[in-house]
């Protein structure tokens, strides 16, 4: 093939090369079947287990910095008390709240769990596939929505 010259001419180019490589990107959907070990089937046959799979971060759980500006909700409680003069105790029990301001760690639970619908592209002339995303909301949401 001669050396291309404009993107038409690239693009091109890229496409032979790769169907001419056997086997090009192949997008798949599944089910996961089994959270530990990470199973997904794909069809009756096809099973999909942990060492062939490539995580994406779309669906593990990761950590994340966040700047924050809140208050917690208003409550009635009291706090400890350091005191030398009279040794201490706990304050009197008041309704207040609390600011949770700067920047904060948060967990973001993203796991793949039993039920998850899944898309996979299956890596070039590989057995390995990555998980790009679920494809249908996460059935197993259990966070309090404020």
């Amino acid at each position: 093939m001669p050396k291309p010259t404009n993107a038409v001419e690239l693009v091109k180019k890229a496409a032979v090369e790769a169907v001419e490589a056997g086997k090009p990107v192949n997008l798949l959907f599944g089910t996961v079947i089994s959270a530990s070990p990470l199973k997904i089937q794909v069809d009756q046959k096809a099973i999909y287990t942990e060492k062939m799979l490539v995580l994406t971060r779309n669906v593990t759980d990761y950590e994340v910095d966040m700047t924050v500006s809140h208050q917690t909700v208003v409550i009635t409680h009291g706090h400890p008390v350091t005191d030398t003069y009279t040794g201490g105790g706990t304050a009197e029990d008041i309704d207040h709240n609390h600011p949770i301001q700067g920047r904060k760690k948060f967990k973001v639970h993203n796991a793949l769990v039993v039920g998850d619908w899944v898309v996979l592209a299956r890596i070039q002339k590989g057995k390995k596939f990555v998980v790009l995303d679920r494809i249908k909301p996460n059935p197993a949401l259990q966070g309090e929505w404020l």
